[in-house]
């Protein structure tokens, strides 16, 4: 379904094109949030393809490491706030080997991991015609099969067996020739067509290149503009962005057990943090998990300009690395988009309306209801019961039912004209007092 802005009523596709200025049950409810998107070259996993990852789930399944591994460090990053990740290896590479006679093992995927698997075979002791086959990785045991011959053994989740022959045993067989493979900017470019067809909240970019970071912008701003897609992208110092869908991250953080991430690790957290942020949530002054300080330590003034130049920054406090202000790279304010559009938790209003009012009338109003009072009425009531939500989550303020909500016949029989007035609730981030002493 077709979405994004407009200026005249003159759109060809159906859909719902909403425009955000600064100025019984219902149908619809606030969508959930927490889909974090990220690309990255992997030592195991499938290539080329987006891998689901829930939070809490086991990885080493997926890309061949447990959660506490050091190559697992930017999904778990991403993972401490968000609720899922669409994760892409960018790599391909080569598959990791081993042959004995004429019977060959070949790691499921490609990668250097690969190269930790080995084979022993071993006479079964209950049957001396058959064999025990283990599949070990890093030294642990991950399958045993007993078997027969060649022909008996199933692959598993990190061999493939083949060949012909008969089997011998074997102390261990190790796996060779595995490797990662290069990434080209073109693999992300890949991964950006990929991931257009899923839904997400946030897609982050690990990587300095000021060329995939314009790449990531332009794509961002291609979705929110034109196809009415309220994502975000997270980048490391790219506040030149100048746009809401954008965060620039400043400088990184060091977590407790001395790891410390930069401004392009640290991505990973603020993307998950940022799309598992509920509408009525600012991240301002939230500590970053696990972390026990800021990896570069910014004086006064150096924290106002990054602020005032349109950067996401950690501060130290008190032991821990908080966001000094959650904001975006929004800053070329007008009299219509005023500088509340750099706030991301008035983004996340204004995006989860947008999101919520396109699924609602997707789902439930465009080619259903009929274009006449009645059903506009039908669809301002839709309208009111959702908004109501809002405002009683505390979420939306200052609503007059009466006034900021209309719902009006377009230019064409099937269009629908809807103008809608709110006030999101931005977080108390500055305190102001008067003491006097007497």
């Amino acid at each position: 379904m077709a979405g994004g802005t407009w200026v005249t009523q003159n759109k060809v596709r159906p859909g719902v094109y909403i425009n955000f200025e600064g100025d019984g049950q219902p149908l619809g409810k606030v969508g959930e949030k927490g889909v974090v998107a990220l690309a990255l070259s992997l030592s195991w996993g499938r290539s080329k393809q987006i891998m689901t990852i829930q939070s809490g789930e086991t990885l080493t399944d997926k890309i061949g490491y447990d959660q506490s591994a050091p190559e697992a460090l930017l999904i778990r990053e991403a993972l401490k706030r968000a609720k899922t990740l669409l994760l892409y290896r960018l790599n391909e590479g080569a598959k990791a080997t081993a042959t004995q006679g004429t019977i060959t093992f070949t790691a499921r995927y490609a990668g250097i991991r690969g190269n930790a698997i080995s084979i022993i075979i071993e006479d079964n002791v209950d049957d001396n015609t058959k064999f025990d086959v283990k599949t070990l990785v890093s030294g642990e045991i991950v399958d045993i099969q007993t078997v027969l011959n060649v022909a008996s053994l199933s692959d598993n989740g990190w061999v493939d067996f083949g060949g012909t022959g008969t089997l011998s045993t074997s102390a261990g067989i190790p796996l060779t020739g595995g490797t990662d493979g290069a990434v080209l900017n073109q693999d992300y470019s890949d991964f950006l067509t990929a991931i257009e067809v899923h839904d997400f909240n946030t897609v982050v970019l690990s990587s300095a290149d000021n060329t995939l970071k314009s790449l990531y912008g332009a794509f961002v701003k291609r979705l929110r503009q034109d196809e009415g897609r309220k994502v975000q992208a997270v980048l490391a110092d790219y506040a030149i962005a100048d746009h809401e869908g954008i965060i620039s991250v400043k400088n990184g953080v060091v977590l407790s057990d001395g790891t410390i991430l930069d401004a392009v690790k640290a991505t990973a957290w603020v993307a998950g943090a940022t799309a598992g942020a509920e509408m009525s949530e600012s991240l301002t002054y939230q500590a970053y998990d696990d972390a026990v300080d800021a990896d570069i330590r910014y004086t006064h003034t150096e924290i106002e300009a990054a602020l005032k130049g349109g950067h996401f920054v950690f501060v130290q406090n008190r032991g821990r690395a908080i966001v000094e202000l959650d904001i975006n790279t929004f800053r070329d304010y007008s009299p219509t988009k005023g500088k509340a559009f750099s706030k991301n938790r008035v983004i996340r209003v204004m995006d989860g309306i947008a999101n919520d009012f396109k699924s609602i009338f997707e789902n439930f109003y465009i080619g259903k209801v009929d274009n006449n009072i009645d059903g506009r009425n039908l669809l301002k009531a839709e309208c009111l019961s959702y908004l109501n939500i809002l405002v009683n989550d505390g979420i939306i303020q200052n609503f007059n039912a009466q006034t900021d909500l209309q719902v009006l016949p377009g230019v064409e029989t099937d269009s629908v004209y809807v103008e809608l007035n709110i006030q999101p609730v931005d977080a108390i981030e500055k305190v102001y007092m008067k003491v006097k002493v007497k």
